[in-house]
């Protein structure tokens, strides 16, 4: 009677386990929530400010490397600033495949358009619905709340390479604004000022001429 006990006891103590497991299983698998957007710690120069450990095209996006090959994107201060105020954003179709350089979203305010380019390439995985709803968010907050979208990029270190990051940065954007006071000087002296930032929102209030010009030489397009 006692062997026959112990093995009773011990084929209840299996069949606990094995009904246990898919519990554990099921907790094994649960979907952690994505991680919000911190606010990123920022150094001024020349008036704009420049977040850390952000990555940017020389046509004025900008990446954050948010793991597992996600990377959100952006437009930088400088970019905000010449815009000033955003009527309207289209953004390139969801899971379609964009290329390091290729157009991404169009910017367009009173009837005039600028494009802005990929900084990484990879597949477009979800967009910032608050921004397609108020596009003044990538004006007023665009390294947090007016990010733009999330690229899937399995190439993201190599993409990184091609893009400006650490101490350079805060350099490129004092040169970004040398040029483009030197550009106005040239083209519309009375948008022109001798220091600090150019007229907010002037990108689209010179001529077809001037605005074209300047998209060539800032926004690579």
């Amino acid at each position: 009677m006692s062997i026959l006990f112990v093995l009773l006891t011990f084929l209840l103590i299996l069949t606990v386990m094995y009904f246990r497991r898919p519990e554990e299983s099921s907790d094994a698998l649960q979907v952690v929530p994505s991680k919000t957007l911190a606010a990123p710690i920022m150094l001024q120069t020349a008036g704009l400010e420049v977040p850390q450990g952000y990555c940017f095209h020389p046509g004025h996006t900008w990446i954050r490397d948010e793991g597992h090959q996600d990377a959100r994107v952006g437009i930088d201060a400088f970019a905000g600033n010449l815009f000033g105020k955003i009527d309207a954003i289209e953004m390139a179709t969801l899971n379609r495949w964009v290329r390091q350089g290729q157009k991404l979203c169009t910017v367009k305010r009173e009837g005039h358009s600028a494009d802005l380019l990929s900084p990484v390439e990879g597949v477009l995985v979800s967009v910032n619905h608050e921004v397609l709803k108020n596009p003044n968010l990538i004006v007023e907050d665009p390294y947090k709340d007016g990010w733009l979208c999330v690229i899937k990029a399995p190439e993201l270190a190599i993409n990184a390479k091609n893009l400006l990051q650490g101490p350079i940065v805060a350099a490129w954007m004092q040169n970004s604004i040398t040029r483009l006071r030197g550009t106005l000087q040239q083209l519309t002296p009375a948008l022109a000022q001798d220091g600090g930032l150019p007229v907010k929102g002037m990108f689209f209030q010179v001529d077809v001429g001037v605005r074209k010009q300047l998209a060539k030489e800032f926004f690579l397009t």
